[in-house]
């Protein structure tokens, strides 16, 4: 097969390593597809999207359209002539015009095991979920919500202590490799490729800082589960008697009482433990408002927790 040429679409830092390893293979990228930049803090800077970041720097074209429905950016991409368009979280759905116009079609890399945890927050609900592994799907994007047919999958064990950042470094990882792979041998990919099992399709919506807060009359597992989820971002909170919140970051599961759930139920230098709705969460790490990520033990010497306090 002659060089493929391709182009790349996405926007985070999950689809960095995926285009960092393309260039890398020596694939000819015509151009990078990325959202547009947005303006973040008080001072309304400019910030760039990670992938544009990455394109730059590998001296490949950017272009940044707000729809991928005008005539205008679809004749653009058209006269690139692509022969693979490769989609990762780019963060717009492409109509059938765009979809048409490659080859080998567009190819995404999604990250869980398809068609399992189809939508936008799949890596947050294997943590959610206690899952005992997960991985990415290599898929040909169709006008449905991934539901295109599959070419390939490659699945990794989670960790005991999984976060959803931890899981999404080690999927970008896998996603790029299990991408080249494909690439290899992409003819006769149609013959190869294979349908989704309908029936065991489930939805992820996108995780919100509503769901943040702990609700301690839920179960421990649960909970720590939720920590980790939200693990780097948004962090999962809880107000102290102060009326401030306090995120949680790490807890480990243990024995509770008959204590009403959000009550502490003791204190020592190096963690406290909160009755939950059933069991109880040993507090190793947390971040008090306004200040940085720190061991409990670090939090106790500057505060007074007593048991029997709730929170």
């Amino acid at each position: 097969m002659d060089k493929l040429r391709i182009v790349f679409m996405g926007t985070p830092d999950f689809s960095v390593p995926s285009l960092e390893s393309l260039a890398q293979a020596g694939y000819d990228i015509a151009a990078v597809y990325s959202q547009p930049d947005k303006q973040r803090g008080r001072g309304k800077k400019v910030t760039f999207s990670p992938v544009k970041e990455k394109a730059m720097e590998l001296g490949i074209p950017v272009f940044q359209p707000d729809s991928m429905r005008r005539d205008d950016v679809i004749e653009q991409l058209r006269s690139l002539a692509p022969d693979v368009i490769i989609v990762i979280a780019y963060g717009k759905i492409l109509p059938k015009a765009v979809l048409d116009i490659p080859k080998y079609g567009c190819l995404n890399v999604h990250g869980s095991l398809l068609p399992k945890y189809r939508g936008a927050a799949p890596i947050q609900y294997a943590v959610k979920d206690g899952e005992a592994e997960s991985g990415v799907t290599i898929m040909l994007l169709d006008e449905g919500m991934d539901t295109g047919k599959m070419l390939k999958k490659a699945a990794i064990p989670l960790d005991a202590k999984e976060t959803t950042g931890t899981l999404f470094d080690k999927l970008s990882l896998l996603g790029a490799q299990t991408l080249l792979d494909v690439l290899t041998d992409l003819e006769g990919y149609e013959s190869r490729a294979v349908d989704q099992d309908e029936s065991q399709a489930t939805y992820t919506a996108k995780i919100t800082k509503e769901e943040a807060q702990i609700d301690w009359t839920q179960d421990a597992v649960v909970l720590e589960r939720l920590i980790r989820t939200l693990d780097p971002h948004p962090g999962a909170y809880t107000i102290c008697h102060d009326g401030k919140r306090l995120k949680i970051w790490s807890a480990d599961v243990v024995e509770g009482t008959g204590a009403e759930p959000g009550t502490i139920l003791d204190v020592t230098k190096k963690q406290f433990t909160i009755q939950t709705g059933s069991g109880a969460l040993r507090i190793r790490e947390v971040q008090p408002e306004s200040r940085k990520r720190m061991a409990t033990a670090q939090y106790l010497q500057g505060v007074t927790l007593t048991a029997g306090e709730r929170l």
